[in-house]
Parts: C-alpha cells; structure tokens; sequence
C-alpha cells in the first residue's frame, strides 16, 4: 500500500509539474501574442463603434462607485452610455447613480427599472430588460465592481478589428483577465485602476493590526488565487484549446449580431455561470472569442471564514458544472499539497525533496510570471509566502466541491445542476 501511494503521489506531482510548465508556455504566448496586436495596430486607423455598457447593480457593494466612476473617465474616440439596471427605485445603489450624474454630467447614464424577475438569476433577468433599451450594436457587460484604466474601452474595442482598423466580422466577443484587490488595501475613495497601479501599491496605507486586519487573511488567499491559480488556469486553457472559448465576468463585450447568434440572454435566466456559458454560445455560433491584454480589477471582500468558504465552494461548483472533464483534471494543479504528500509516503527519500523543490520553484515561477508579470498584482510579492496554504485550501475546495451540489449566492441556498440554479426549498 506505501509504495502505491507513493506512486501515485509521484505522478500527480509530476503531472502538477507538466501544468506549470503548460502554464508558463501559455502566459509566454499570451504576452508574445500582445506584444505583436500592438506592433500590427501601432499604424492602424483607431476602431472605437459606439458601445451601450449594461451594468445591472444591486445594493452598494465595497469600492462599488470607484469601479463606476472608473468607466465615466474613458477616454474614448467614439461615443458610449452605461446603463444601470436595478430591480427597485429603493434600491441604495438608485443614490450612487444619481451622484454619478452630478459628477460627470458629460456622460450618458441612464437608470433602467428591471422589475421582473424571468428566472432564477436576478443579474440576468436585469441584463434582459437593459439589452431593449440599448442603442447601440457594441454591447459590454461587466460587474458593478470592476475597476478600469481610461483607455479601457479603446483598448477592449480594438480587438474587433483587423491590423487594417476594418471590423472583423469572426470576432463576435472580446473578454479580459482580471486581478483581485483586497478592500482593506484602498487608502481613499478612488481606487487605483490598472493605469497607475504601481503608485497605488506604494502608497497604500495598512489598516489598522485589528480584527479587520485578522479577517482580511481570507480576502488575501482569494486575491492571490485569482492571480495566481484561475487567471494562471485561463492562459493554460487558451495553450491547450487554440484560444478562448468562454467569457469572463470582468469583460463581456460582444457585437448584437453575435449575441443574437448565440439565442440571446433569455436561455442564461438561470444559468449560474452566465459569463462562461454566454463565450461559450458565441463560439459555438461560430464566432471567435479574444482574450485582449487590458487588465482590470476586482475588489475581493474582508471575508470571514465562513464567506471565503461558500465563496469558494460557489466558484469550485460552478466551474465543476461549465468544464467538467477539464475541472476533473484540475485536481493535479495543487502540486505543493501533493509533492508535500509525496515526501510523506517515500519515506522522507532525498529524491521527494528534489521533487517538491522543483514543484515549489514552478509555482513561485508561475505566481511571478502570471501575477505580477502580466496582471500587475503587486500583492502576489506581499502574500508569495502564502501559495502552499493557498494550495492545500485549493485542493480541499475541488475535492469537497463534489460532494454536494448545493451552493450559496447573495445568502441564499441553491442546488446546482447542468449549469442550473434552482433555491433551496
């Protein structure tokens, strides 16, 4: 039995070991395929249609108006609205809005009620009602939350075109990687966007050595697993597949032609991953999906426990549900925990040592190259110490998440099915 356990511990660090390397090879790719996007298009006519950006908001959540304000400062050759759709007038986030108004009057916004409620998914149901108010064929989707650069949408909007500047008719979605920002590391009201991120890493303040300070442990090890495991897992699907074919809640901008391809909103009323499965409807309409290289910013709540459980449970799920085989495979990923196992049941040899010092430098490897590399986390340099207890949750999450089909949203249960949500009875 010790030697079929050590076997097998071998071969899941070495497969762990492969995936790194995967990962590296698919971040390399990604920054070459950047780099030649901007040496192609540095003479190329500027691509800026007319876009509607459809922002469905609910309550005021942490850094809410900092990522809204962030989408009024565009600065943007063509014309654009953001639209806000609320379920209620009495909404709390009705009072952000307004004073949004008051500080850039410039900006078409405009409030669009949502009242009813066509399914499970009160987000979608919203984006259903906002899509027959939006007046132009660029549609952009992303979360209350999200935090962008000025030349944000320039930047997104491009990748619809050709090196020529003409649109290219194949490319019906343009989606964003992301990184996560801990709310206790923003010193004022405006936080930083990814423009100036570095002034903003250095001259953040730390929060008081108190119980928020206890409770921001949890939003550290989600923050850098976004940067350094999801974001890392994106690039290596983007290697494997050819290129991208889902979307990404931080930035779902497709042309209407290709959204009407792909059947619209109205089938995703109770789909829980709505964003992935929506990429995934317009490729399999025919259409290319573009990973573009802006980088914008999320805020990741001061979790307790217990939040930064059902939150990761929910995201292990879902992901569960949208890929299953690729989501089965992912168990290897977590190669500290494994390579740690591994040293265990060889008996303390010298060659597991080896191992899990390869392991160990392929992950540092990875967190640098994929987090502070490309999406400019600088947090990935302060919580670094982090990633094997950031691997050991990992792994517990993706085993646990099989489980049980049952996750929480928004405080309330849900049994998750296909992709389906239904509540909890």
């Amino acid at each position: 039995m010790a030697t079929a356990v050590e076997i097998a511990t071998t071969l899941v660090t070495v497969g762990g070991l492969v995936y790194m390397l995967l990962v590296l090879a698919g971040a390399r790719q990604f920054a070459r395929d950047c780099r030649r996007i901007v040496a192609t298009g540095a003479n190329a006519p500027e691509f800026a249609p007319d876009v509607s950006i459809l922002k469905p908001v609910k309550g005021v959540d942490a850094r809410m108006y900092a990522g809204l304000a962030s989408h009024c400062r565009q600065q943007y050759a063509g014309r654009f609205e953001i639209l806000f759709g609320v379920g209620s007038a009495d909404d709390p986030a009705v009072g952000e809005i307004e004073r949004l108004r008051l500080e850039f009057p410039q900006c078409a916004l405009r409030l669009i009620l949502c009242p009813q409620r066509l399914g499970t998914s009160g987000k979608v149901s919203s984006l259903v009602q906002m899509l027959g108010e939006a007046k132009y064929d660029a549609i952009l989707i992303n979360d209350s939350d999200i935090c962008v650069s000025r030349n944000y949408l320039t930047r997104v909007m491009e990748r619809f075109a050709d090196a020529a500047g003409i649109e290219d008719a194949k490319v019906g979605m343009v989606t964003a990687l992301y990184r996560g920002r801990t709310a206790a590391d923003h010193p004022s009201e405006q936080a930083p966007t990814p423009a100036n991120k570095f002034a903003g890493d250095r001259g953040a303040r730390r929060g008081p050595r108190d119980e928020g300070e206890a409770l921001t442990l949890w939003a550290r090890l989600e923050a850098l697993g976004i940067s350094t495991d999801f974001m890392a897992g994106v690039l290596a699907a983007r290697r494997l597949e050819g290129g991208i074919h889902f979307g990404l809640g931080s930035t779902l901008a497709m042309s209407r032609a290709a959204l009407v391809a792909a059947g619209g909103l109205e089938p995703l009323v109770d789909s829980l991953a709505d964003d992935y499965e929506l990429g995934a409807r317009i490729a399999q309409a025919g259409f290319r999906v573009e990973l573009c290289g802006e980088v914008v910013e999320t805020v990741v709540p001061a979790y307790d426990f217990r939040g930064f459980w059902e939150h990761q449970i929910r995201w292990a799920r879902t992901t569960r549900d949208s890929r299953r085989w690729g989501y089965l495979g992912l168990g290897i990923t977590y190669c500290i925990p494994w390579a740690a196992l591994n040293c265990v049941a060889s008996g303390f040899a010298l060659w597991s040592f080896s191992l899990l010092s390869l392991v160990v430098l392929a992950r540092v490897a990875v967190a640098l190259t994929v987090g502070v590399g490309l999406l400019g986390d600088t947090q990935v340099l302060r919580d670094i110490w982090l990633l094997p207890l950031r691997d050991c949750f990992g792994l517990g999450f993706w085993a646990w998440s099989y489980a049980s089909d049952t996750i929480v949203w928004r405080g309330e249960r849900f049994h998750l099915r296909n992709g389906r949500i239904s509540r909890v009875a």
